[in-house]
């Protein structure tokens, strides 16, 4: 019995590996994904920069992440709570002299590490069409040092993570870590960088909608790696996290779409994929959290909320070009406090976790801890965000000057264009 017990626990193990190897193949292809997604929103002249900051994101991140990265999001902590260890080319995973690796721990440092790649990429949404992209890799190095990687720390460490270790938050695939954490940068790039030549409500179509609708398609496909793989085993909790991440967002399509009927009078494509989003970005904290019901109701406000929400740069001032801040950030709010109002205190199977919505357990214990783990990391992540564009900008430069911005910063920057329609 001993023996048998050992051989499926040996199954077992191997068997989430497996799944959690191709859930990060999964998600590695999401930044590929917001590339097209991104591409597609921004003028023709610059398409080609806007999906080159998703695979420099790609590039600097992967680097960072086997360097040192991985150790200082889940090693052993240098500073209880707060930050790891680095670890110096996942050497702790690779097992004596090397020839023993650890297949679990290396496919788990993998997945970490496309979680990573993508929200460094999600921020670059926010400075679109104005950017240069050296500038760019050092605010990717630098904000990923200094922001992501410790607060992947706090929120998906689990053993010693202040937000699930102290407070009992529920972020089940980074709501806080990923969305609002990007949404927070984005917001204080846009306003270091400042707003593009001409700005104002309609200045730029979309320039390739199928691009930015094969984007979201990809998104949505990887997403299920995302938030599912997020369960790091093939269970039950992994089944609900699927569905509310199909549910979810299909909800986010209609919520989207009735609003821009109400308002604008025509449903657009765009907004059917911006809503698809949105409804992805609001479920990723709570889709192990949520009955299927709930991430319908979840996926229709979070759609209409954020088809509203990308108005206000209109109205504040700010020029965040492709919404990151009206779905992201906004989103990852929604959806990172819906947990405390709708959330299942039993999903996990485990009440001493914390859970106490007002629904299941009539408290407001929840929701506190939901709103301090999501507020938290949105200061944290803009008040640093802001000092190293800021830093940035006062030295090598961050933005191009308005004359190339004109002319287009593909040809510009790169030297290439998206279109070479007539020779």
């Amino acid at each position: 019995m001993v023996e048998l017990s050992a051989t499926t626990d040996a199954i077992t193990t191997n068997v989430n590996a497996l799944w959690l190897l191709v859930a990060a193949a999964l998600v590695l292809l999401m930044t590929p994904g917001v590339a097209f997604f991104y591409g597609g929103m921004v003028k023709a002249k610059s398409v080609i920069s806007m999906m080159m900051m998703s695979f420099g994101a790609i590039g600097v991140v992967g680097v960072l992440w086997v360097l040192y990265g991985y150790g200082l999001s889940f090693g052993k902590a240098s500073i209880p709570h707060f930050l790891g260890t680095p670890d110096f080319g996942l050497a702790s995973l690779l097992g004596k002299d090397g020839v023993t690796p650890d297949l679990y721990g290396l496919a788990f440092a993998g997945f970490q590490a496309t979680f990573a790649i993508i929200t460094v990429a999600l921020i670059s949404g926010a400075i679109a069409d104005r950017a240069k992209f050296g500038s760019w890799l050092i605010f990717a190095g630098v904000w990923a040092t200094l922001v992501y990687f410790p607060v992947a720390y706090w929120v998906f460490n689990l053993g010693d993570g202040w937000a699930p270790s102290v407070l009992h938050v529920n972020d089940f695939a980074g709501g806080t870590a990923v969305h609002i954490n990007a949404g927070a940068a984005g917001l204080a790039l846009a306003l270091v960088l400042g707003k593009r030549v001409g700005f104002a409500k309609g200045m730029a179509k979309p320039h390739n909608v199928p691009l930015t609708l094969l984007g979201a398609a990809l998104l949505w496909f990887g997403w299920f790696g995302f938030n599912a793989g997020s369960e790091a085993a093939v269970d039950g909790v992994a089944a609900i996290a699927w569905i509310n991440t199909l549910a979810a967002p299909a909800a986010g399509i209609l919520g989207w779409l009735i609003v821009e009927k109400i308002k604008d009078g025509k449903p657009t494509s765009i907004g059917a994929a911006s809503g698809a989003v949105a409804g992805l970005v609001a479920i990723t904290p709570a889709c192990n959290a949520l009955t299927p019901f709930w991430a319908i109701v979840l996926g229709v406000v979070v759609g209409a909320v954020c088809a509203l929400a990308i108005e206000l740069k209109f109205k504040l001032g700010f020029d965040d070009s492709l919404d990151v801040v009206g779905i992201h950030l906004v989103g990852g709010l929604i959806g990172t406090l819906y947990i405390g109002f709708f959330g299942l205190t039993h999903i996990d199977g485990d009440a001493s976790k914390g859970f106490s919505s007002l629904l299941y357990g009539g408290s407001f214990v929840q929701l506190g801890a939901q709103a301090v783990g999501a507020f938290g990391v949105m200061i944290y992540s803009f008040v640093l965000a802001y000092a190293i564009g800021w830093v940035i900008q006062k030295t090598i430069g961050f933005r191009i000057n308005n004359e190339d911005e004109v002319a287009g910063v593909d040809t510009v920057v790169h030297g290439e264009e998206g279109y070479a329609l007539a020779e």
